[in-house]
């Protein structure tokens, strides 16, 4: 029996979460459910993207992700399943299975119609269930959807470059628990567009003209331990995903601070790098 995961904006406060695993439960005898986040901000498909496309690779293949945001059933908020690499998911076609695939072609991909057969509102607990125990007892995505080979694009969360391959034109898709903020700049992308030329990059009053490996390095280790004031300071890396991150050495949103709170580097915040020439 496969893996089901939950990405949701749901919050562990309603009972939705408790409903949406008791309704999986029922179907399935001997079921794993595993939850990936259920505190995603309301509606933010980005973070949920980013979210789920970094964590889904270190499941078996084969596992089943529900991804319960924004996920209403309207004329233009259709339901879709998708088999990508190796993987399910059900979610709406809102744009966060665009910012999920990527470059990657999808094996199969389906809008689910089984709608009419279900009565209930709550969208993420009856067709996505339905579908998601469809599968993990080996049936087929065709049965409950009829094949397609377009979904919905999102914009606004991919980084612009300018004419003139000079400039990254980005901004924060996500904040950590610690307050770190996230942009929507791949390495991949710096890489390409920077060819190993000097830079800055400026979020609001913040420059930066270094990027990190990891945030120790930030820290002169041959200096006594009392004399390193570093809790705090501000820096640029790419973190584990490849995303290029703001933020401050052992940040904490409630003390020392963080880059959310400290820089104002809130979701959207702009954030660019400019390319210098030599």
């Amino acid at each position: 029996m496969p893996i089901i995961t939950l990405t949701t904006d749901f919050g562990w406060k309603d009972p939705y979460v408790g409903a949406v695993k008791g309704a999986i439960y029922k179907e399935l005898d001997g079921i794993t459910i595993v939850d990936i986040s259920h505190e995603v901000a309301p509606f933010n498909i980005a973070e949920a993207a980013y979210i789920i496309k970094n964590a889904y690779h270190s499941f078996p293949d084969g596992t089943i992700h529900i991804i319960g945001v924004d996920a209403e059933h309207t004329p233009e908020n259709k339901h879709v399943a998708v088999l990508l690499n190796s993987h399910y998911f059900i979610c709406a076609d809102n744009g966060v299975l665009a910012l999920i695939m990527s470059k990657l072609r999808p094996e199969k991909l389906v809008e689910i119609n089984i709608h009419d057969r279900i009565s209930s509102n709550f969208t993420t607990l009856d067709a996505f269930v339905k579908t998601a125990c469809h599968i993990a007892r080996g049936g087929t995505l065709e049965v409950v959807g009829k094949p397609i080979n377009r979904i919905r694009a999102i914009h606004g969360v991919i980084p612009k470059i300018a004419d003139s391959k000079n400039v990254i034109h980005g901004q924060v898709i996500y904040i950590d628990n610690y307050g770190n903020s996230v942009t929507n700049i791949t390495k991949e992308i710096f890489d390409e567009i920077g060819k190993g030329r000097k830079f800055e990059i400026s979020a609001r009053n913040e420059r930066f003209n270094k990027i990190y490996h990891r945030y120790s390095d930030l820290i002169n280790f041959d200096d006594q331990e009392k004399k390193r004031d570093v809790d705090g300071k501000g820096l640029v890396l790419f973190n584990s995903s490849d995303h290029l991150e703001l933020a401050t050495y052992k940040s904490n949103p409630l003390t020392v601070g963080s880059a959310s709170t400290l820089f104002g580097l809130q979701i959207n915040a702009p954030v660019i790098i400019t390319f210098i020439e030599s």
